[in-house]
């Protein structure tokens, strides 16, 4: 990947627009399963081929935590489950 494509991508994250997007270690998505006490499964998907999932390098199985500012609430916080596609 090029220099160019690279610092594109980067800036697309850091977009006011764009949420945080994190991918969440194997203990920190165990950790919000037992807090939520659901099944990966059960979140909402996001496929692998997401451009943020491939910026983020998210693989299938992962979960990725995404953090919108909110007017009402001041910050919402939702998780994607990674499928294939």
């Amino acid at each position: 990947m090029s220099d160019k494509k690279k610092r594109i991508e980067e800036k697309i994250l850091e977009h006011e627009l764009v949420p945080k997007h994190e991918l969440l270690t194997r203990e920190e998505a165990l950790g919000v399963l037992r807090e939520l006490g659901i099944r990966p499964e059960q979140l909402p998907w996001i496929r692998a081929s997401d451009p943020i999932a491939k910026l983020l390098g998210a693989k299938p199985g992962d979960i990725i935590r995404i953090v919108r500012k909110s007017p009402t609430a001041g910050t919402s916080v939702a998780y994607r489950f990674v499928v294939v596609g």
